[in-house]
This record gives structure tokens, C-alpha cells and sequence, in this order.
């Protein structure tokens, strides 16, 4: 079974547990990260969690994601809304990709309800809390089990 994921956080996000707890709950990145490892470890998974607040950044995980990984998990964070570059890198990955958010968008400000990612996804989880990157996880273990 193919094995390797990679997940992926864009701005602000290693700032959780600080920031609005009202809207992303009270874990803070680290525990978030944690989490990840232990399920991704239960279910066999090899797993790089990273983050980073710079697009050009995120543009360049994504493009070298493609020769080692063999799935994605990604949380664009305010990126989601504003860039067609991270977009277009996504599109050129050509695996399994699951967009993230904790928060419900489609709830949200209306210029936070337009993904410019989804349409290059395999899915999405939208607005289930920190848990979301969890099911995101088992998700994706099925995903490359040919289980879905």
C-alpha cells in the first residue's frame, strides 16, 4: 500500500488554540500535529505535518510533494479564498487531496464561501472542528486502500 502523506497548513494556522477559540476550538497547533502523528502511526501511515504562512512557500511544498508523497491533506487556510498560484500547484499534484478547513466556510464571511481549490480536490471537510483533520486522516488511509 502506498503510504506517504503529506498535510498541509497554510497562514495563521500555527497560531490555533490562541486565536478565535470560538471558531477553531481550543488545541493548539502542536496538540493538532500530535494527534495527526499518533492516528497517522495507528493506521500505518508515514506523515510530514508542516506549515507555513508564506504562499510561495506552501507553492513549493506542494510542487516537491509530488515526487515523495502519495497523498495530500491540506488546510489553505485564508490562501483557500485568495490564490490561484497555490491552486495551480495543487492541480499539478495528480494524487489523492483532501481540502481541510475547521470551520464551516460555506458559514462564514461571503469572500471566505469561494474555494478556488475544490474543483481540484478529491474532497473536502468542512467545519467538524479539529477533528476534521483526524477523519481527513482515516479518509485518506481508505482512499489509498481502495476502500472508497
Amino acid at each position: 500500500m502506498n503510504n506517504k502523506i503529506i498535510i498541509i497548513n497554510g497562514p495563521n494556522l500555527n497560531l490555533l488554540g490562541e486565536r478565535e477559540q470560538s471558531q477553531y476550538g481550543s488545541l493548539t497547533f502542536e496538540k493538532i500535529k500530535d494527534n495527526c502523528i499518533k492516528k497517522c502511526e495507528e493506521l500505518d501511515l508515514v506523515v510530514d505535518f508542516t506549515q507555513s504562512n508564506i504562499e510561495g512557500e506552501l507553492v513549493n511544498i506542494i510542487q516537491g510533494a509530488r515526487k515523495k508523497f502519495d497523498a495530500m491533506i491540506i488546510n489553505a487556510a485564508g490562501f483557500t479564498h485568495t490564490s490561484v498560484a497555490i491552486r495551480d500547484a495543487l492541480d499539478l499534484f495528480k494524487k489523492p487531496i483532501i481540502e481541510l478547513h475547521i470551520s464551516n466556510i460555506y458559514k462564514r464571511e461571503q469572500f471566505r464561501q469561494k474555494s478556488l481549490i475544490s474543483d481540484v480536490v478529491t474532497g473536502g471537510i468542512f467545519g467538524l472542528g479539529t477533528d476534521g483533520y483526524i477523519l481527513a486522516i482515516i479518509a485518506m488511509q481508505k482512499i489509498l486502500k481502495n476502500e472508497n
